[in-house]
């Protein structure tokens, strides 16, 4: 009895399933010794970047010059072009032309870079403003026309809570390329009161006055010590200037009582404060 035969489309498709097996069963070991090193590569270059980008992570974070916000996202660059460079080294395993590749690589960052330009411009401005640190959380600054105090810094943009109350969130590029005068950072700070006294009045007299005002509060620093200077002679007042230091945080509030202060005395001592007068007369009537 003989044995039954296979229909010929039947026959045709189980050699070929054979051949296509036997083939791959020939090049899995002929390229048995590329196959494990690419994956040995692989594997070994994932740990190294986990481990790389967690040693720098840890390195930047404890040096107290960066802040965790950089330091994180500088490990997760190493990161990813540890793992890019992973990635073309397996390649190149299996003799895969990476030219090509890197080219194409390239092409796409430019693209995406051009794309983004606005995006990638507020977070190099970021990372620079958390690198240099011209302000810190809780400072009070101006740059442009913009002040108050930070409230929080990212990579795109810096939080900042206006005098009068108001919320504004800018772009760190806008902040980065202007001048920025921060308020807080110095400890100590310099008041300048200017004042007018009448051409009549004794200038020592006003002078000694104001530096007993500066003595008597105290929340003037005696270093540097104060003074007081005649700034201008102006058209209908002789203008005093008082300069006195004092810790940032008593500024506004020694602004304030000094300037009050030092009207009261000059009205309690008879020292005039001029001020500009106007006067108004009728034009002649033509008969």
């Amino acid at each position: 009895m003989t044995a039954p035969k296979l229909p010929p489309r039947i026959a045709a498709n189980f050699g070929d399933e054979i051949n296509l097996a036997t083939e791959a069963w020939v090049w899995l070991k002929t390229n048995l010794a590329y196959l494990t090193g690419a994956v040995a590569v692989l594997v070994i270059g994932v740990i190294l970047a986990r481990v790389l980008s967690r040693w720098a992570d840890r390195a930047l974070t404890r040096s107290g010059r960066i802040e965790p916000t950089v330091a994180k996202f500088l490990s997760n660059i190493i990161k990813y072009a540890l793992w890019v460079v992973v990635g073309i080294t397996v390649l190149t395993q299996f003799g895969v032309q990476t030219t090509s590749i890197i080219a194409a690589l390239g092409g796409l960052a430019l693209a995406v870079g051009l794309a983004l330009q606005g995006t990638l411009s507020n977070v190099a401005a970021g990372v620079m403003i958390l690198i240099q640190r011209p302000f810190r959380v809780g400072e009070a600054i101006t740059a442009g026309t913009v002040n108050g105090v930070v409230q929080a810094i990212g990579l795109f943009t810096t939080e900042i809570l206006q005098h009068d109350g108001l919320y504004v969130m800018v772009p760190n590029n806008e902040l980065w390329n202007k001048p920025i005068v921060n308020f807080s950072r110095m400890p100590t700070r310099r008041f300048e009161l200017l004042i007018g006294i009448g051409y009549d009045d004794n200038i020592a007299d006003a002078k000694a006055e104001l530096l007993a005002l500066a003595a008597a509060d105290t929340r003037v620093l005696a270093e540097p010590a104060p003074a007081v200077f005649v700034s201008a002679l102006a058209d209908s007042a002789v203008t005093l200037g008082l300069r006195v230091w004092c810790n940032t945080g008593d500024y506004l509030a020694l602004s304030w009582a000094l300037t009050e202060a030092a009207k009261k005395r000059f009205d309690e001592t008879g020292i005039s404060i001029p001020f500009p007068q106007r006067e108004v007369r009728p034009l002649p009537v033509k008969s």
